[in-house]
């Protein structure tokens, strides 16, 4: 039996991600800022009010959540407001940064002292983060916020792979959630499945790189 952390995991992507995880016999650690009956429906151990773009309620969790080795880390939880040339609102890019960039950093760098030897972190970004990607432009605030956290993802893999621990870079493919306002050409259930194989499958040797959950490898 693994035991697995996943933030953001109170509805979409993160919720079929602990759904999948405990149904397969591991523990998971299901963190939120406000829980759902969904997840409260699981056999999972709920962490509300953690918000991963504040320093305290990362460390908070990272108190609460104890000492017991963690295998995999699945950083889930981002924001999406879509800003174009003509309409940039600053507070909204900078929220976007705080989440979905320094967001993973910090549960990272928090829980790093319990990640097991051989254990796997994920980072879920996507694929507009790619700057060879890009082909339409718009999107300010994710697409920045998304190419910082490809970065994050490959420091820490330089820097925790003496320790074993290797990191991936994983794109869940356009899903249909909450966030994209029910578009997208997979289901949360299709999307989980495939990013649970990447890190199953996925080893040290491949740490730092950037995946899509159906098993294509991206570009930067």
């Amino acid at each position: 039996m693994s035991r697995a952390v996943v933030t953001g995991a109170n509805r979409g992507i993160g919720l079929e991600l602990a759904r999948q995880l405990v149904a397969r016999g591991d523990t998971v650690a299901a963190t939120c800022r406000a829980s759902s009956a969904e997840l409260n429906a699981l056999d999972v151990d709920v962490f509300e009010n953690v918000d991963v773009g504040d320093q305290q309620s990362v460390a908070d969790f990272a108190h609460r959540l104890g000492d017991e080795p963690i295998d995999m880390l699945i950083n889930n939880a981002g924001i999406l407001t879509s800003e174009e040339l003509d309409s940039l609102d600053w507070d909204r890019l900078r929220r976007q940064f705080e989440v979905n960039t320094l967001g993973p950093l910090r549960v990272i760098s928090a829980l790093i002292p319990c990640m097991a030897e051989s254990g796997k972190i994920g980072i879920l970004t996507s694929r507009v983060g790619s700057m060879a990607d890009n082909s339409s432009g718009g999107m300010y605030g994710y697409r920045i916020s998304k190419v910082g956290a490809n970065m994050v993802g490959v420091n820490l893999a330089h820097d925790l792979k003496a320790r074993g621990i290797a990191v991936f870079l994983l794109h869940p493919g356009y899903v249909r959630t909450g966030m994209t306002r029910g578009q997208g050409f997979t289901g949360p259930d299709e999307a989980a499945r495939g990013l649970i194989e990447r890190m199953d499958t996925l080893t040290l040797a491949d740490t730092g790189t950037f995946w899509h959950a159906n098993g294509d490898s991206l570009p930067w």
